[in-house]
């Protein structure tokens, strides 16, 4: 059985930083492309950075320059380091797994990030 867990949220000044952690098992992790998707309050879920299976990555313009996405695959984990956090930045992190061969995707519970003064 596929997990992703999420660690790493919780409540930051403005300016601050967090690194999120996603952690997989249940499947082989180097084949996944990985992903950050993120939930603010009566918004839709978008799609936050994209690290593939073979290390390269994508991400949202808004978070260009202050994220980076990075995977360890001897870990089985996925990272997103947050810098110079705004109040906007403020919703439920999501990591996806996405099989690169079967196109299969896998949702971790989420963790909050709270970006205010």
């Amino acid at each position: 059985q596929v997990q992703l867990v999420e660690s790493g949220g919780g409540l930051v000044q403005p300016g601050g930083s967090l690194r999120l952690a996603c952690a997989a098992s249940g499947i082989i992790f180097r084949i996944l492309n990985m992903a950050w998707y993120r939930q603010a309050p009566g918004k839709q879920r978008e799609l936050v950075a994209v690290i593939t299976s073979g290390g390269s990555t994508t991400y949202t313009e808004s978070v260009k320059g202050r994220f980076t996405v990075s995977r360890v695959n001897a870990k089985n984990t996925v990272y997103l380091q947050m810098n110079s956090l705004k109040p906007e930045d403020t919703a439920v992190y999501y990591c996806n797994a996405a099989r690169a061969d079967t196109g299969a995707t896998y949702w971790g519970q989420g963790t909050q990030v709270t970006v205010s003064s």
